[in-house]
């Protein structure tokens, strides 16, 4: 004779067991999250943390761009696509990796360090920048990996190593990757792929790509989100 005891013992373990495979299966669905830091080029209105600079906006200024939504914005396109999930947008037009921006004014309340500890709790961090540090003719700086000061921030080179160190410190186990962007002078480009060596973050060297007003048409948004998960990969989930 089965006692009530063990029956009801019974169900237990087995509304046990198909929580624990519910959980599990949930587990298994979660799509990894991307977050974003950026410049201009990964802005779009009411998709970054309000009081950042904004390039893109809704409703968009078509004498300057033919990106009018979102969702052709080179970020939503990788995270759509890829079957990701966005975790956070941390871009801010005009930004700088470096502190210092045009005519020596000070850049560090938007650079690329000052934000970086605003990515969440991402799977993926991709970083989009040196673009106004090119354009800006921000110093490029000596190939500097310790010891850096908040001098040796004003330039390029030590800017990055700092970002970059700071990055894999403070995000373990999250892959990180560095774009570059087709229109990099030679110096800044070569001397990001170094840095990115040293620290062993994988870069992905864009081609060219159409702009009109100096950013990203809807064409070049397309090219680069196929550029980007043409290297990170479609989610596995």
């Amino acid at each position: 004779m089965i006692s009530s005891r063990s029956i009801s013992a019974g169900r237990v373990l087995a509304c046990a067991c198909a929580l624990f495979f519910a959980l599990g299966l949930q587990a298994q669905q979660v799509r990894p999250s991307i977050s974003i830091l950026g410049d201009s080029y990964s802005t779009f209105e009411g998709y970054i943390p309000e009081g950042n600079a904004i390039w893109y906006r809704s409703p968009a200024d078509t004498t300057r761009t033919d990106v009018v939504d979102v969702e052709q914005t080179w970020w939503w396109q990788v995270i759509h696509d890829g079957g990701y999930r966005l975790c956070r947008n941390e871009a801010w037009s005009g930004s700088t990796v470096a502190f210092q921006g045009m005519n020596g004014k000070d850049m560090e309340y938007c650079s690329f360090i000052t934000r970086l500890p605003r990515m969440g709790n991402p799977d993926i961090i991709l970083i989009y920048g040196a673009i106004n540090d090119c354009r800006l003719g921000v110093p490029l700086g000596e190939y500097k990996y310790d010891n850096i000061t908040r001098n040796d921030l004003n330039t390029y080179r030590p800017a990055l190593a700092r970002l970059l160190s700071d990055a894999l410190k403070r995000y373990p186990n999250v892959r990180i990757y560095f774009i570059i962007n087709d229109d990099m002078r030679d110096d800044i480009a070569t001397s990001t792929k170094i840095i990115c060596d040293h620290y062993a973050v994988p870069y992905i060297h864009l081609q060219p790509l159409e702009v009109r007003s100096g950013h990203p048409t809807a064409a070049g948004m397309r090219s680069i989100a196929q550029q980007v998960l043409g290297v990170i990969g479609k989610a596995q989930h």
